[in-house]
């Protein structure tokens, strides 16, 4: 297949990558995701949403509540931003099967994991290759190159994600590759090979660092203070480092408080209570193998929140 079916997908700005939900009992709470892509597809500038990834705990659902979510967020944002599927199965037939799940649940591109092996083991040379070429051909998913951080053995190296990104079907690529050096070695070798590639950074607790060099952010913190990132981005594009050092700093307390945290797993559960501070959740119920925050958590959250100064939501959105 060619990469035709792409050229209408544009991330040129903020993806935000939604959490998933849950009633206090557990289930997926449907009102809520109504309530959070309704919210997020209503802010001008932004371009998409990824669900069912870390954030999403996309890996902690049956495969039909994985479609169940999809098909609600494509049902929240009424078709005005397309809805994103994380795309994590571990074998790339069960992950080309998953691909076509998402597709026929909405899904109008997918975001594909690493096989989760590799963060352990490593890779063969040419597997992710292989992997996203059959997965794109036997869904016909459009897909974003995802690049784990450089501590992984999941990580790819600047050939790899060259190759993965001249093959049909691969239009962005979401970069969390968290070491700088590589980042500023191989950001604008890619920019220079492969100039129709659209760039997201996923550094969420980076992002001052790669705001200039991207054309966009594909954050799960993008859920809880799009405003204040879609103007890093706009000053990013601009070279204005003024202006998004004072967002940074703005944000700061906030980005502590979600992702300066034991584990990032952690910032999953954060950013549940960071919704409850913007009016749109109840709780900050989770799936395991996430539990909750320790005591007081909560608050420390709620008060960074605070300190941004953004209001709750608009009260058609709110819980």
């Amino acid at each position: 297949m060619g990469s035709a079916s792409t050229t209408a997908l544009d991330l040129r700005g903020l993806t935000p990558a939604p959490v998933t939900p849950f009633t206090p009992n557990g289930d997926i709470d449907y009102p809520a995701i109504q309530r959070i892509g309704s919210w997020l597809g209503s802010i001008e500038g932004v371009k998409g949403l990824v669900v069912l990834g870390h954030a999403g705990e996309g890996t902690f659902l049956t495969q039909d509540e994985q479609a169940d979510v999809i098909r609600a967020f494509v049902k929240s944002t009424n078709g005005r931003v397309p809805v994103i599927a994380g795309i994590t199965a571990e074998g790339t037939k069960v992950a080309a099967l998953e691909a076509q799940r998402a597709k026929a649940a909405g899904a109008a591109a997918g975001l594909l994991y690493p096989s989760h092996g590799w963060l352990r083991f490593g890779y063969q040379e040419g597997a992710p290759q292989d992997r996203y070429k059959v997965v794109y051909e036997e869904s016909g998913l459009p897909l974003i190159l995802f690049q784990y951080p450089d501590v992984t053995k999941a990580t790819y190296n600047l050939q790899t994600m060259l190759d993965i990104s001249a093959q049909p079907g691969v239009f962005a690529m979401k970069n969390g590759v968290r070491n700088m050096r590589r980042w500023d070695v191989e950001i604008p070798i890619i920019r220079r090979e492969r100039p129709e590639l659209q760039i997201l950074s996923c550094h969420d607790e980076y992002l001052l660092h790669t705001a200039f060099d991207v054309d966009g952010f594909l954050v799960g913190y993008g859920t809880i203070a799009p405003e204040p990132l879609l103007e890093m981005i706009a000053a990013g594009k601009a070279k204005d480092y003024k202006k998004a050092r004072e967002v940074h700093d703005r944000l700061l307390p906030l980005t502590r408080a979600v992702y300066h945290r034991g584990s990032h797993m952690e910032g999953t559960v954060a950013l549940k209570h960071s919704l409850i501070a913007r009016g749109i959740l109840e709780h900050a119920t989770v799936r395991s193998s996430l539990l909750p925050l320790e005591k007081g958590a909560d608050k420390e959250i709620y008060d960074a929140m605070s300190s941004t100064g953004l209001p709750k939501a608009p009260k058609a959105y709110q819980a």
